[in-house]
């Protein structure tokens, strides 16, 4: 297979800009069992404030952490109680498990799913490409690509991934996670004709929208904000995006805390009443309690933000 040299801009299909609110996994209990009405809740509260769409079983909705009948059922409530387009996680590197992933989220989602999101498994375009190739043929799936080495363990150069994008047209999206973002994206949406999204919780929103990206793919416990910041940004430009966003950055920064992210992130859920338990599976941390001041402190600020945005957050659109 050899790679294309420029992207067929012209005749690509491209995710949908926006936020794509990437969804966490309630668990409760000391079973930590998934709480499916603690979900529904939260993925009806997505489809209220206005996201483009839902990224569900990603690395933060702990899909590795759950078993195939917890997926299949995490699914299923996505489906029910949200008209929103769906990407769903494929947690395997491996082609095979991958393929039964795709098929499993094909079966629960039907007509529903946008595309898989398949992390990059090699830093060898060509093994990255056979492996979304093979993936394809199997089940005709759309693909977005994640390049997440915190995640995945695999670190790909830029131009390897250009490589890949050009070369498989039915990728339609890229969700850049390897740092630093801002350059990455930049010379992404330079290079190919789809779609590229930040994440890593909103922390470089900013710069990535100032160097092409279409928007966030991310979590973060007040999407509000990003939704805010980046219905600004393609309404009136840096400023307005700056303005929206910047009461919400100590908190954006004290969630995205290296090894305990998903354990604040789920006690922020958790204060705001969006869900029941801010239980994380092992070998996730737990919530450090000497951080719930810090953590309630910034809590207030963002509550306050919202509230005084509330009148003009969701004015326009993208």
């Amino acid at each position: 297979m050899q790679a294309a040299s420029a992207p067929e801009t012209s005749a690509r299909e491209s995710l949908a800009p926006g936020v794509w609110g990437v969804v966490a996994t309630p668990l409760q209990g000391s079973t930590l069992d998934v709480d499916l009405d603690s979900l529904s809740g939260l993925v009806e509260h997505y489809e209220a404030i206005g996201t483009t769409g839902l990224t569900v079983l990603g690395v933060f909705g702990e899909a590795a952490a759950l078993a195939a009948e917890e997926r299949r059922q995490v699914l299923e409530i996505a489906v029910e109680c949200t008209d929103l387009p769906l990407v769903v996680g494929i947690t395997a590197l491996a082609t095979r498990p991958a393929i039964e992933e795709t098929r499993a989220a094909q079966e629960a989602a039907g007509g529903r799913l946008a595309a898989v999101m398949v992390q990059v498994n090699s830093a060898r375009p060509e093994v990255v490409a056979a492996h979304l190739d093979a993936i394809h043929r199997a089940t005709g799936a759309k693909v977005v690509l994640q390049d997440y080495p915190l995640a995945s363990g695999v670190s790909i150069s830029t131009k390897a991934l250009i490589s890949v994008v050009n070369l498989c047209t039915f990728v339609i999206a890229v969700k850049a996670e390897a740092p630093p973002t801002s350059v990455a994206i930049a010379e992404l949406t330079a290079a190919v004709g789809v779609s590229v999204f930040g994440g890593l919780g909103g922390q470089g929103l900013l710069d990535e929208l100032m160097s092409g990206a279409a928007g966030a793919m991310t979590g973060f416990s007040y999407p509000e904000a990003l939704i805010a910041c980046v219905r600004a940004w393609r309404r009136d430009g840096y400023e307005a995006a700056r303005d929206q966003l910047l009461p919400y950055l100590p908190l954006v920064n004290f969630e995205q805390q290296a090894g305990i992210a998903l354990a604040v992130r789920k006690e922020c859920l958790l204060q705001r009443g969006l869900i029941k338990d801010p239980g994380v599976r092992p070998p996730g941390a737990a919530f450090p309690e000497k951080l719930r001041p810090g953590m309630l402190a910034h809590l207030r600020e963002a509550a306050e933000a919202l509230e005084a945005q509330s009148t003009t957050m969701f004015a326009g659109g993208f």
